[in-house]
């Protein structure tokens, strides 16, 4: 069975840092590209991050550019997203999403076919 598994979310105030974790089962990221994602209540979910399989190039959306950070770790089989200053404007469920091959426009939530359970960022004071 193909799985992605979240990590790392909870509380946190402005200004601090998370870093969340998405590791796979069944299947192995290499040959993967990787999106995270964030909804919050009542909006559409949207792309936050994106790093592609063939060169491992990275996008951001422009609302966390500088802030926040795409790695992947093959040897572990995860994918992490560093969060740094983070505002209440983050505050969402985060999820992370894989997609054999390469995604050129890796920020597009329907073209990818594996998803995690999403974990909840909470950023308030």
């Amino acid at each position: 069975q193909l799985q992605l598994v979240e990590s790392g979310g909870g509380l946190v105030q402005p200004g601090g840092s998370l870093r969340l974790s998405c590791t796979a089962s069944g299947f192995t990221l290499d040959y993967y590209t990787i999106g995270w994602f964030r909804q919050a209540p009542g909006k559409e979910r949207e792309g936050v991050s994106c790093v592609r399989k063939s060169d491992g190039s990275t996008l951001y959306a422009d609302s966390v550019k500088g802030r926040f950070t795409i790695s992947r770790d093959n040897a572990k089989n995860t994918v992490y997203l560093q969060m740094n200053t983070l505002k209440p404007e983050d505050t969402a469920i985060y999820y992370c999403a894989a997609r054999i091959g390469v995604i050129r426009r890796c920020m597009i939530p329907v073209l990818y076919d594996i998803w995690g359970q999403g974990t909840q960022v909470t950023v308030s004071s």
